[in-house]
C-alpha cells in the first residue's frame, strides 16, 4: 500500500471534499524504513529538487552532548529504553527523534532525525525513564 501525502479527502466537519484533481507523483510518500541498533550503515536517497538526504538504517554508536562537562562524546548504543513514538518501537529497537536510548554512559535522549540527517545525536539525561 502506497502512502498517499496529499490533501484529505474529507472536510473538517465530516463531509466530502470534492477533488479539483487527481494524485500527484509528488504526493507519494517513501516507504517507511526504521533506525535498529545494529552495526552502522546510512543509505542515501534523493528527495525532491535532485537534493539528497541521509538515512540511518542500522547504528551501533551516538555521538552524545553531556550538559554537565558540555563535552561531546561517542557512546555505544545498547538498547532503546522508551520511544514516545510507538511503544513498539522499544520492543524492536526502533530508534527515532525523542528515544531514550541506553548507552554506555548512562541514558541518552535522541535528539537528531535519524531518517532524514544520517546521524544519531543525543543529549545526556540524568532522570530515569518515567513507567508507562
Amino acid at each position: 500500500m502506497g502512502l498517499w501525502q496529499g490533501r484529505s479527502q474529507r472536510k473538517p466537519s465530516g463531509g466530502r471534499l470534492r477533488p479539483f484533481r487527481k494524485k500527484r507523483r509528488f504526493e507519494i510518500a517513501r516507504e517507511m524504513q526504521f533506525a535498529t541498533i545494529g552495526g552502522g550503515f546510512v543509505k542515501k536517497y534523493r528527495v525532491r529538487g535532485a537534493n539528497r538526504k541521509l538515512r540511518v538504517l542500522t547504528a551501533s554508536s551516538i555521538n552524545v552532548y553531556d550538559p554537565a562537562t558540555k563535552k561531546i562524546q561517542v557512546a555505544k548504543v545498547l538498547t532503546v529504553r522508551e520511544n514516545k513514538a510507538n511503544p513498539n518501537y522499544v520492543q524492536r529497537n526502533i530508534i527515532t527523534r525523542g528515544a531514550l536510548v541506553e548507552t554506555d554512559l548512562g541514558l541518552v535522549e535522541v535528539r537528531s532525525r535519524p531518517g532524514q540527517d544520517g546521524v544519531l545525536n543525543g543529549i545526556r539525561v540524568a532522570k530515569a525513564p518515567t513507567p508507562a
